[in-house]
């Protein structure tokens, strides 16, 4: 057989047609496939966020003891719930104080200057980011305006109290780092206090035994309880 008509008869086999177009398309519906499932799964955690600042916000504006005759106290022991609670909604693959930090900020008003002040903050995760709207004290020589994005600040009323609290999260690829560009998550949300609160200070149940606190110097990572249920 001559070179030519075996060129020729090669030219009309079209038995490996479908593999050839299957060995050259595939990889390309693999990219996409995998492309489309991080993005996914990013939307999907940067929700959940959301949902959990609301969680958190939600719940630290409802704590407290059940007095009818005075102003509610809220305990060391009550941040402590939220915190838990927040974990367990999370859920281990989120696993938000692992990877993220949470600041829970009381937002209210100086009696003596009229000011917006930070009154107390409480925080819990590993990762090493500071707060984008304050510290625990902030606002007590005016320089606060309120906590927020600017131009869209939360304020407090005189005698009341905001929960203002703010997450920051760095999102895990479920399969490559290499989609997903910006991986910090950031999210924000605020309740005002729903009864009315004991503004004084956060107090301890025991003071012979006290609760932990979760005090912004330290950058502890997931909550672990002991056996009898106290937490790290």
């Amino acid at each position: 057989m001559s070179v030519i008509a075996a060129l020729r008869r090669l030219l009309g086999n079209a038995s490996g047609v479908a593999m050839t177009e299957f060995a050259l398309g595939a990889p390309v519906l693999m990219l996409a496939g995998v492309y489309g499932v991080e993005q996914a799964n990013f939307v999907l955690v940067n929700m959940k966020i959301g949902q959990l600042a609301v969680h958190i916000a939600d719940n630290a504006s409802r704590i407290g003891d059940t007095s009818q005759l005075k102003n509610r106290k809220i305990y060391e022991s009550d941040i402590n719930d939220v915190i838990i609670g927040a974990q367990i909604q999370a859920g281990k693959a989120v696993n938000v104080y692992k990877h993220g930090r949470v600041f829970i900020s009381s937002l209210e008003v100086d009696a003596a200057s009229g000011n917006q002040y930070i009154h107390w903050q409480r925080c819990r995760g590993a990762k090493a980011v500071n707060s984008n709207y304050g510290d625990e004290g902030d606002g007590k020589a005016g320089t606060l305006t309120g906590m927020g994005p600017a131009g869209a600040e939360i304020t407090a009323e005189p005698g009341d109290a905001v929960i203002f609290v703010e997450i920051s999260y760095t999102y895990q690829p479920l399969i490559t780092g290499s989609i997903v560009a910006n991986k910090e998550i950031r999210s924000i949300a605020a309740f005002n206090v729903r009864d009315s609160r004991d503004l004084t200070q956060i107090y301890q149940r025991d003071a012979l035994k006290p609760d932990p606190v979760q005090a912004c110097g330290a950058h502890k990572g997931e909550v672990i309880l002991d056996a009898g249920g106290a937490m790290n």
